[in-house]
């Protein structure tokens, strides 16, 4: 085993699966830290955590327990993968679990890379992008869980970390893998603990993967795979037809969406043009036990139809705040999390195998109501989101951050049933 990936959600923990694949190594996502070791034949293990917004101290405990199965298992290097757009309050959970990860293999430096080129999340002088907006400026000031109201990434650390940190600027990435290794030590020698790095194209994020290739961990995005699992090409094996493994089959499928992101909220106003669609009652959820039963007959009615019924929670900013300001932030989201969760486990009941997802938590919900335990990861629907099947079932389904696709995904992501 060379590379072990602990990740803070489940759609995270797919984005990063699908570039690791997708650049050579063989990869199986597991759901949760498993109870005892594995004989698993692959270069890269993902484990998909649900700690991106629980309290610190169970975000710690999960991720602890991760990197000790990981070393078990042998892992080489070890990778903790949180959101391009850095999701955490002022108190963490980033911050903390970086610190417990460094304390339990014993070192003291690290990387902070949330970028992403591809899907717009790029830094320049510390400062997270989001589609060329400052972080700050961008849709996530409006996240239900993690607003994000600050840009700089080195104020994030310190705030919420028991280090301080440095920065590696885009001048010193472009004179080579050897400078960024020598900032490196020089920033270490001068007493900090983690150094945010620059990168606003790929080849920043190539240089990067192999200045990195001497720590022991690792944290970012998952902008930065694709350059480290270069480091390992001379340990990898023929991976032509690694992503077969993942391909969805035709079957019946469903989209089942949670996540408010403005580009979600952009494919359900997309894909509701052409499909079956059902907008989520909040106070139906709250308040009606048989509401579930209802939406859960209308989806059998339309799973014929020419593109798969949707089912969604997606909503403005401004509906959202009137929803939680009438039921309560917490009430309202867990509501919303259960029906989707008894939802899924009805239709995987009555036959339904392929599941389109969209929204971290929506993700993490469906599949632990699926009872799925890992993956095998797919062909790649858009830049961080493969589709995936399931090691024990006949499952698949592709689970999307809410600012992932395009404002086809939906539809794109059933092409694929064909190709």
């Amino acid at each position: 085993m060379l590379l072990g990936v602990i990740a803070d959600d489940f759609t995270g923990a797919t984005d990063i699966a699908g570039f690791l694949v997708e650049n050579g190594m063989r990869t199986i996502q597991l759901n949760g830290v498993p109870k005892t070791t594995l004989d698993i034949d692959a270069d890269a293990v993902v484990i998909s955590l649900k700690s991106r917004s629980c309290p610190v101290d169970e975000a710690i405990d999960t991720s602890v327990s991760a990197l000790n199965w990981l070393r078990q298992q042998g892992c080489q290097q070890f990778y903790f993968k949180y959101c391009s757009t850095f999701d955490s309050t002022r108190e963490g959970n980033i911050g903390p679990v970086t610190d417990a990860l460094l304390n339990a293999l014993g070192e003291d430096f690290t990387i902070v890379c949330p970028a992403l080129p591809v899907n717009g999340r790029t830094v320049f002088n510390g400062h997270l992008f989001v589609m060329g907006e400052l972080l700050s400026d961008s849709g996530m000031r409006n996240h239900p869980v993690t607003p994000m109201t600050d840009s700089s990434l080195v104020r994030l650390m310190d705030n919420q970390s028991s280090g301080t940190t440095g920065l590696v600027n885009y001048q010193t990435i472009e004179q080579g893998a050897q400078a960024v290794a020598e900032r490196f030590a020089a920033l270490a020698r001068e007493g900090h603990r983690y150094t945010v790095l620059d990168a606003f194209n790929q080849s920043h994020l190539e240089t990067l993967g192999e200045a990195v290739k001497s720590l022991k961990l690792v944290t970012g995005g998952s902008g930065l795979a694709s350059g480290i699992a270069k480091n390992w090409t001379e340990h990898l094996s023929d991976q032509s037809s690694a992503k077969q493994a993942g391909k969805p089959q035709q079957a019946k499928t469903v989209v089942l969406s949670g996540s408010c992101s403005i580009m979600t909220n952009q494919q359900v106003a997309n894909y509701a043009q052409k499909a079956p669609h059902l907008a989520l009652d909040v106070k139906a959820c709250l308040e009606q036990q048989d509401y579930c039963e209802s939406v859960f007959q209308w989806v059998l009615e339309n799973l014929e139809a020419d593109f798969a019924p949707m089912v969604y929670a997606t909503a403005e900013p401004e509906v959202l705040k009137a929803i939680q300001a009438q039921y309560g932030a917490q009430a309202s989201s867990h509501a919303v999390e259960q029906f989707f969760s008894q939802l899924a486990h009805q239709l995987k009941e009555n036959g339904v195998q392929n599941f389109i997802v969209a929204g971290g938590e929506t993700s993490g919900v469906v599949t632990q109501s699926l009872g799925v335990k890992g993956f095998h990861i797919g062909p790649q629907i858009a830049p961080g989101v493969p589709w995936v099947k399931a090691i024990d079932s006949k499952l698949s389904l592709a689970l999307k951050s809410g600012n992932f696709g395009d404002v086809n995904f939906f539809e794109t992501a059933q092409g694929f049933y064909h190709d």
